[in-house]
């Protein structure tokens, strides 16, 4: 559902997500509704990337928003971006958290109950937790910042004009980040999937 837009049939019709912005400069309740409206989003975000400490990061991202919420502007980001910028800075001070969450997926191994079974579907689980650990493992060998772009690319959805804008870098920078982020996960996989071809 787009930023801003009610349930059908909701009882109480919410004005777009910059109106509460503005109107909770005056009453600081108004705020609620943002968090009601972008918070399992942001919360999904961070839980890809962080794990159990999802929770906590998600408190300090929108304490973050409400203390900053007169600065926010609509002529730079919608919303929803802005949060997801909000919730990547917050990430940043976690970054060697992150960094050794997905070296530690990439560690995990197979369910070896899984490999009992001699059906398609069980081959299959065991192929996408082969290809998460390989995934895990070139997320955690990527720069910070490419890192950065790629999931609010992939996991967030943003645009390449609201990740610059959420990041306070250049479009070009973004592109450049995207590329070579995708370039080096798509190496990783392909080796696993060649090898595994091999086999």
């Amino acid at each position: 559902m787009p930023s801003g837009e009610v349930l059908a049939g909701s009882s109480v019709d919410q004005p777009p997500d910059e109106v509460l912005i503005q109107q909770s400069l005056l009453v600081a309740e108004r705020f609620g509704p943002l968090f009601d409206r972008h918070a399992s989003a942001v919360h999904r975000y961070l839980a890809r990337r962080i794990g159990s400490d999802a929770d906590d990061l998600l408190a300090e991202t929108f304490l973050i928003a409400f203390r900053r919420r007169a600065a926010y502007r609509k002529l730079h980001v919608n919303v929803r971006p802005w949060l997801f910028g909000i919730a990547t800075n917050v990430l940043r001070r976690h970054a060697r958290q992150e960094k050794r969450r997905y070296r530690a997926l990439a560690r995990v191994p197979a369910d070896p109950g899984a490999e009992a079974y001699a059906t398609d579907d069980a081959l299959g689980r065991l192929d996408a937790q082969s290809l998460r650990r390989d995934l895990a493992a070139a997320l955690a060998a990527l720069k910070r910042g490419d890192r950065d772009v790629l999931l609010l690319s992939a996991w967030a959805e943003l645009s390449y004009n609201e990740i610059a804008a959420v990041l306070d870098i250049p479009v070009g920078t973004v592109r450049s980040r995207l590329n070579r982020a995708r370039r080096v996960t798509r190496a990783a996989l392909s080796i696993t999937i060649t090898s595994e071809e091999g086999a």
